[in-house]
C-alpha cells in the first residue's frame, strides 16, 4: 500500500487528487490531505442549495463537487482528510465501519471514547466528527472522510447555513448534525501535525506491505490537468446538479422583489419576476435575457449589462437583482 501525505492545501488540486490515486496508480493507497476553505459537495447534490451563498462569496470560499455521493461538507486547516484506495472482487467493497477503524482506533489511543455509528459516521459523545463517503470505479473502491480536529465551528455552520425554502429539487440532501473537534476531547495537549503523524504511523504499521510515496512530477501534471479542466469549472461544481426550481423574495428600496427560476443542467429555462415595484420599460426584456444563462453570478451579470436596470425596476438596483437569484 502507498501512503501518501501531500502539502497541497489547493481544494480543486486536492479533490482532482482523489480521483488520480483511484484511476491512475495501480497500488492500493492511503492518503491524508488537508483543504484550505472549501465546501465540498457529494456528487448527486444540487450544489446551490447545499451552500449559504452570500457567506461563501464574502468569505471567499472555494465550493467543489466530489466524484463520491452523500452529503456537503465543510473544509479548514483544522479538518484532517483521508482517503483509502482498495482493490477487490468482492462486490461488497464498501465497508464504511471497517475502513474508519483505524482513525477510531488512534483516537481511542488517546483517550477518547470514538465510535462509528449510523450508515457512516464516527462521534465522540453524541457529536459527529468524521463523515464518510465512497466511490466504486471497476474492482476499486475509493473511501474517504473527514476528521474535525480543530475545524472553526463557526465557519462551518454558517457556510452550510441554508434556506431550505429557496429550493425545490430531487437531489440529495445533507442532514445537519451536532458536530464536536477531536480537540475539544483530548487528555493532553496535541496538534494536528502530530496527530495526522500518529495516524500515518498506525495505518502503516497494520498494513506490513506498505511504504511512503511522494507525487511524481508525472502525477502532479495529471492530476493538475484533472483540476484545471474539471474541477475548477462551473459544468462540473454546478452544471451537473439536477434540476430545480428556485425562489426567493427580497425587500429593496423600490418595493419586494421576488424571483423564480426553473433551471435544467445549471441553466435558467424560465424566468418569472414579481413585486411591487414600479417599472419605466417593463420586465419582459429581463425576463427574456435571463433564459438559457447559467445560474452563475457573472453570466447573470454579462447577460444584464446592456440594460439600464432601473429604466426596467425603479430604485432596484443589479446587485438587488443577483441578490434575489441566489
Amino acid at each position: 500500500m502507498l501512503c501518501i501525505y501531500h502539502e497541497s492545501t489547493d481544494p480543486y488540486f486536492n479533490i482532482a487528487t482523489d480521483e488520480y490515486i483511484l484511476k491512475y496508480l495501480k497500488e492500493d493507497c492511503f492518503m491524508l490531505w488537508r483543504n484550505d476553505n472549501a465546501i465540498i459537495v457529494g456528487k448527486y447534490q444540487n450544489t446551490l442549495s447545499e451552500i449559504n451563498y452570500d457567506y461563501v462569496k464574502a468569505n471567499n470560499i472555494a465550493v467543489v463537487r466530489r466524484i463520491s455521493g452523500g452529503g456537503a461538507v465543510y473544509h479548514d486547516l483544522g479538518n484532517l482528510n483521508f482517503s483509502f484506495v482498495k482493490t477487490g472482487n468482492d462486490s461488497n467493497l464498501t465497508d464504511f465501519k471497517k475502513f474508519t477503524q483505524p482513525i477510531v482506533d488512534v483516537i481511542q489511543s488517546l483517550g477518547i471514547d470514538a465510535r462509528f455509528e449510523g450508515k457512516n459516521d464516527l462521534m465522540i459523545d453524541g457529536k459527529k466528527f468524521s463523515g464518510n463517503a465512497a466511490h466504486i470505479y471497476r474492482n476499486r473502491i475509493l473511501h474517504h472522510g473527514t476528521i474535525l480536529f480543530a475545524s472553526e465551528m463557526r465557519n462551518v455552520s454558517e457556510a452550510l447555513r441554508i434556506n431550505p425554502v429557496k429550493y425545490q429539487d430531487k437531489a440529495v440532501k445533507s442532514v445537519p448534525k451536532r458536530v464536536t473537534n477531536i480537540s475539544e476531547h483530548l487528555k493532553s495537549p496535541l496538534n494536528i501535525e502530530e496527530f495526522t503523524k500518529k495516524l500515518m504511523d498506525y495505518v502503516i504499521a497494520i498494513y506490513p506491505d506498505s511504504k511512503l510515496y511522494t507525487f511524481t512530477e508525472e502525477d502532479k501534471k495529471i492530476i493538475k490537468q484533472l483540476r484545471d479542466e474539471k474541477y475548477t469549472t462551473y459544468d462540473w461544481n454546478y452544471g451537473k446538479s439536477p434540476d430545480y426550481s428556485f425562489k426567493k423574495a427580497i425587500r429593496t428600496k423600490g418595493g419586494l422583489l421576488e424571483m423564480n427560476l426553473e433551471t435544467k443542467n445549471g441553466f435558467i429555462e424560465n424566468v418569472k419576476i414579481f413585486g411591487d415595484f414600479f417599472s419605466e420599460k417593463g420586465i419582459d426584456e429581463i425576463e427574456e435575457a435571463l433564459q438559457n444563462i447559467k445560474h452563475e453570478e457573472s453570466a447573470i451579470r454579462t447577460a444584464l449589462s446592456k440594460f439600464d436596470i432601473e429604466k426596467h425596476f425603479s430604485n432596484i438596483s443589479l446587485d438587488n437583482l443577483i441578490d434575489a437569484m441566489f
